[in-house]
């Protein structure tokens, strides 16, 4: 006799879940579904047709789970507060655009849909690609003017903390019709591994090239005021600030430290720090001990300043759970392990250092970082 095997249903798209949406759908009698973007722990994102305006957008689904709703429109909130003070302050248009949102019903109940403009793929597809060299300086020095310009507006005119500036939340896009690549209905590079950055030919962009793709900040599902701190744990963990690691409170200069990660990472192609857990010990305390053997000891007043400091430390200093550190600085690491010339090193350290001081009231800011004489030069 014939067994019959029910199809499950995926735990992400029952009650709570993900809508389950079908190529072509049309969501709000305006926007058509063409292709999935990416899938994320809260939401889907869908390249569409918006059947009005006839253009292509990015409609970001979110899951019906009871509590999104309300985080959905926090993100509304200041997304708006972003295109409001745009008006005032042309760095606005480093960050993205929202463009509509509303809510609709599906099998798993409400979702909450937000519509930007469509951009290209994230600045990951784009490093993936310079694989361990890391990317060309005079590019890395462009989008970090954009991406500090855009911090800038958020911390100083709109008073947001993005808290999870990585490469995957920096979007590329261009105007230059030689970059067929970063059309719209291509730009998902975590889904469709064989789609690459580069010219019909197979090689990879020309410099020139390059430097006509723009960047944008995206994705402020993270965000909060910088007032109204909406969670005590924020950011991905590479690029984890250490006031966040160690539970202090934060606020803007944890996003100049996610920056301070991401411009090493562009320039080298590694992370700064990469922390794993072991067997004895933690993720957060590899993090710790990676960011001493890098920047040195961690002052008591920093260190003890908060209500957990037995998590980590046993006394000044000293780690709780791992005692051999190997200390290690940024001018030997571009030097030693990329091969950086002498005279490169000096003047991106001096740019890198200060963005990644301990003390966030004494770390460099969006504005003072743009003003680094390194990003000027040529």
């Amino acid at each position: 006799m014939e067994q019959r095997v029910q199809e499950e249903v995926p735990a992400a798209q029952r009650t709570g879940g993900h809508h389950p949406v079908q190529e072509g759908e049309v969501f709000n009698m305006q926007y058509q579904a063409l292709h999935k973007l990416g899938c994320g722990a809260f939401a889907t994102v869908w390249l569409c047709q918006d059947m009005r305006r006839k253009k292509h957008v990015a409609v970001k689904v979110l899951k019906s789970r009871e509590g999104f709703a309300e985080a959905a429109q926090d993100e509304v909130a200041l997304l708006r507060c972003v295109s409001s003070m745009k008006k005032k302050d042309r760095a606005g248009e480093n960050i993205i655009c929202l463009l509509d949102d509303f809510r609709m019903i599906g099998e798993n109940g409400f979702h909450v849909c937000l519509v930007f403009e469509a951009l290209g793929p994230s600045l990951r597809c784009l490093m993936d690609d310079y694989a361990a060299q890391g990317l060309p300086l005079p590019f890395v020095k462009k989008s970090l003017q954009q991406v500090l310009a855009g911090l800038h507006f958020l911390h100083k005119r709109c008073r947001i903390i993005h808290a999870d500036i990585k490469p995957e939340n920096v979007l590329l896009y261009g105007c230059d019709k030689s970059l067929q690549r970063l059309q719209p209905d291509m730009f998902d590079c975590s889904q469709r591994t064989d789609l690459r950055l580069k010219r019909s030919g197979g090689d990879r962009l020309e410099e020139s090239d390059l430097m006509s793709i723009e960047v944008k900040i995206a994705d402020l599902g993270s965000a909060c005021w910088t007032y109204k701190p909406f969670s005590k744990e924020i950011q991905t963990q590479p690029y984890r600030a250490l006031e966040v690691l160690l539970g202090l409170d934060y606020g803007t200069p944890a996003d100049i430290w996610s920056t301070g990660c991401l411009a090493f990472e562009m320039a080298t192609g590694e992370r700064l720090f990469d922390p794993q857990p072991g067997k004895y010990f933690s993720r957060d305390d590899d993090h710790v001990a990676r960011i001493i053997e890098l920047l040195g000891r961690i002052p008591p007043q920093i260190a003890f300043s908060w209500n957990k400091s037995t998590k980590f430390f046993s006394r000044p200093g000293a780690l709780l759970r791992i005692s051999r550190l190997s200390p290690r600085s940024l001018h030997s690491i571009l030097v030693d392990r990329h091969n950086w010339k002498k005279h490169e090193v000096t003047p991106f350290t001096s740019f890198l250092l200060p963005a990644l001081h301990y003390a966030p009231e004494r770390r460099a800011t969006a504005a003072q970082c743009l003003h680094h004489a390194w990003l000027s030069a040529p």
